[in-house]
């Protein structure tokens, strides 16, 4: 079992004890994704909109680091602070994945990380 620490400088750093992804043999674990912005590690500003495709663009980076895209993403996971945000996550996915989309699951949470809305972590098979 070969087993790969993915790091890219185009996703915000690890905050904490752990690694952006991890991949063995062909499948890939990507940590949990908070709207920060890479350069700065500050949330994005603005709306709920922009922080949900804040998070698909660093999951996006950390995909590629790992030599994939997000279509190549079999399980995602998203948490939201309030799930009335769920429809908006829907749409913005939508201009990320296109058919088939990944096995998906969305929890309600009572806080994440940095005060975020939303993040998301994936599993994605090369």
């Amino acid at each position: 079992m070969q087993r790969e620490i993915i790091s890219t400088n185009d996703a915000p750093q690890a905050i904490g004890t752990y690694s952006q992804a991890v991949k063995v043999d062909n499948t890939v674990y990507l940590s949990g994704q908070i709207p920060l912005i890479p350069e700065t590690m500050e949330l994005v500003e603005g709306d709920m909109r922009a922080q949900i495709t804040r998070v698909f663009d660093n999951l996006n980076a950390v995909a590629n680091a790992a030599g994939g895209t997000l279509a190549d993403i079999s399980k995602l996971n998203i948490f939201l602070t309030d799930l009335s945000h769920f429809p908006l996550v829907n749409e913005i996915m939508a201009e990320y994945f296109s058919e088939p989309y990944p096995a998906r699951a969305a929890v309600g949470v009572a806080s994440l990380p940095k005060g975020a809305l939303v993040e998301m972590d994936a599993i994605m098979t090369l």
